[in-house]
């Protein structure tokens, strides 16, 4: 036998004495890989996106969080997006109960993927729900053990998909993984239940194997996971093997991939989530502004991670409060805005709805605060774990009366921190509330973050009134930005009074006087409207003329920027202005339409960005795309739109 196969064969015994498995592995193992006799070849990819789908219960987000942990680590680049359903506990084996997590790793990486190149599906239902995502000639790996009769048909098949041939296309991997994993399991020791829970880390190792990560880079991430619980972890790390020995031993792939790693700047960096990057940026906000950070807020899918990550920070002056509705979680905010915090609710478009009349009073009394709307689908509770951007005429306008609010909209996870802390910066220097949209797809999904010196970040100057002011009165403003200033309570000799009821100029006591309530309403549009002279202009990727301008706003920046840049590397004459800032809009927007034929929006939803810059500049014709489905963009249906507009032209 060659030297090769006999390294092999005892790395093999090795593994499986160490770990347990039963000895019927190294017969298989033998048997049907026939000992190859040449290494696997591996083939270079810039790029390459995996999706873990299974029942819910099945360990889906958990495994593929430690997929793009590891990626990460491993100097890759990369995007996640987790796709969970609504239900605690959908029915078993439904396409209902389907959970799922992609990770996208490579090079540079903006995008979730248009379609996955590996799926691993643990069920019929989630191969059902997943096989129109993986891209033609793909990989896909199933769980053997649950393609049972009465599975498959309720996942809505008429023939086993493993047996009739409808998957001949794809390179499919059919492994025991269920039963596998219980052995393993059971014989570490577990209960069966637990071993059986066990069944994510094989197909994790079957992936780990194929695209040769370092598996023991994960026993370290699976120890953090369940620090609580050591012989847990040790099970599924030894699960976890068993996966990576048997995907080598069955010649599960005629290549193993390498994926590209990110040309990184020096510093530190991390795989971070849209919602903590958030609290974060509120976080930092805080100590740079000087102000404490209160935080009031009632549970709402997709925005309560925000809430418990902040809860873990006390040690940096941050108070929580889970409150006991929608309403009390923003009236409680008022009130620390009041007493001198920089204070914050969270919530999503059915809770941004129950705010609306508190948000009015923060308007009224010209006080700080920071609203984060996490978009999820609607209207009413609509699709709780699908993501959308249809919540943006309720930030624009969902008040009653002449209700300005800054708004602006996070581009991608990691800049949900920048856009916190832009948001409390111009909340708390303008004295006026602040509407920060991001949204399911980013607040959820992760992408590498290079952690900044909080020192380094713009300083926050709120405008505070200082202990016996000469002439304080509650609404006197700066003559050019029309920002009153901030007394805190207790402040000596600045005892003043606001509420919701109109104020006099100045003074601030309750007034019904017409002419006093017209100006009134024009200052406070006019202290939003001068954020404008405070924000940077807005940029555009590509030149400043062309045939066709894309404009697109918040989540939607990878895709549209990955669209464009195809596009122009084949000489298109087009660019791309993505907005953060939305209320007030960059000072130059105008200008930029102005110089191209066509201008195409898009959004997720219906138009909104759309009607709002016909409304803002009647001037300019604007076609539009929006997509209404709970997903994402992908850069192939974009540039088709695109090209489709170029040709006409």
């Amino acid at each position: 036998m060659p030297q090769k196969n006999n390294q092999k064969r005892k790395k093999v015994e090795k593994f499986i004495k160490n770990s347990y498995l039963c000895k019927y592995l190294i017969y298989y193992y033998f048997l049907v890989s026939g000992m190859r006799n040449e290494e696997l070849k591996t083939i270079e990819r810039e790029s390459i996106a995996v999706k873990f789908a299974g029942d819910s219960g099945d360990g889906m987000q958990l495994t593929g969080t430690l997929f793009s942990d590891n990626s990460a680590l491993s100097g890759n680049d990369l995007s996640t997006f987790p796709d969970y359903p609504a239900e605690i506990r959908a029915p078993h084996n439904t396409i209902a109960g389907v959970s799922g997590f992609q990770v996208h790793i490579g090079k540079e990486i903006r995008t979730i993927g248009d379609k996955c190149d590996v799926l691993v599906a643990m069920n019929p239902a989630s191969l059902k729900a997943n096989l129109k995502w993986v891209a033609m000639g793909g990989t896909i790996i199933v769980d053997a053990d649950t393609f049972i009769d009465k599975a498959i048909e309720k996942a809505g098949y008429s023939s086993n998909p493993l047996t009739d041939n409808s998957l001949s296309t794809y390179n499919l991997i059919v492994a025991p993984i269920s039963s596998s994993a219980k052995r393993v399991g059971t014989e570490l020791g577990l209960d069966i239940r637990t071993a059986e829970r066990t069944k994510n880390m094989f197909a994790l190792g079957i992936v780990s194997f194929i695209f040769d990560r370092n598996i023991e880079v994960m026993s370290k991430l699976l120890d953090v996971k369940f620090k609580k619980k050591p012989q847990v972890s040790k099970a599924n790390f030894e699960v976890l093997k068993a996966g990576y020995i048997y995907a080598e031993s069955i010649e599960c792939v005629e290549s193993r991939y390498h994926v590209a790693t990110a040309t990184l700047k020096k510093g530190k960096y991390r795989n971070i989530a849209g919602n903590t990057a958030t609290a974060w940026g509120l976080l930092a906000a805080a100590e740079r502004s000087g102000r404490p950070l209160f935080l009031g807020s009632y549970p709402i899918t997709p925005a309560t991670d925000i809430l418990v990550e902040l809860a873990k920070h006390k040690s940096l002056n941050a108070k929580v409060m889970q409150c006991e509705d929608e309403i009390a979680g923003i009236c409680s905010a008022i009130g620390a805005s009041f007493a001198g915090c920089l204070a914050c609710t969270t919530t999503s478009g059915p809770g941004l709805s129950l705010k609306s009349e508190a948000l009015g009073l923060a308007v009224m009394a010209e006080l700080p605060l920071v609203l984060v709307d996490v978009q999820r689908a609607g209207p009413s509770t609509g699709m709780p774990t699908k993501s959308e951007q249809g919540d943006l005429f309720q930030a624009l306008f969902g008040r009653n009366g002449e209700c300005p609010c800054i708004v602006i909209a996070a581009t991608s996870p990691s800049d949900c921190f920048f856009s916190a802390y832009t948001a409390a910066k111009l909340s708390l220097e303008h004295m006026t509330p602040a509407i920060l949209l991001t949204d399911g797809y980013i607040g959820q999904g992760s992408e590498l973050f290079r952690i900044p010196k909080v020192s380094d970040l713009e300083p926050i100057t709120p405008p505070l009134a200082k202990p016996n002011e000469e002439g304080y009165l509650p609404y006197n403003r700066d003559p050019e930005t029309y920002i009153r200033r901030w007394a805190i309570p207790g402040t000596e000799g600045l005892r003043h009074r606001i509420g919701g009821l109109e104020k006099t100029d100045g003074k601030g006591e309750v007034s019904t006087d017409a002419f006093n309530h017209e100006k009134m309403i024009q200052y406070r549009q006019l202290k939003v409207d001068k954020v404008a002279d405070f924000i940077p202009k807005q940029e555009i990727i590509g030149e400043n003329t062309g045939d066709l301008l894309v404009v697109s706003w918040g989540g939607t920046y990878g895709q549209t920027f990955m669209a464009v840049k195809e596009l122009q590397k084949e000489g298109k004459k087009i660019s791309l202005a993505h907005f953060k800032h939305i209320m007030p809009l960059p000072s130059n927007t105008a200008d930029i339409f102005a110089g191209f034929k066509e201008i195409i929006v898009c959004e997720l939803n219906g138009g909104q960005f759309t009607d709002y810059l016909r409304m803002k500049f009647p001037q300019y014709q604007y076609n539009k795309m929006c997509k209404i489905q709970g997903l994402p963009f992908t850069t192939q249906e974009l540039t088709q739109k695109f090209n489709q507009i170029l040709e006409q032209k």
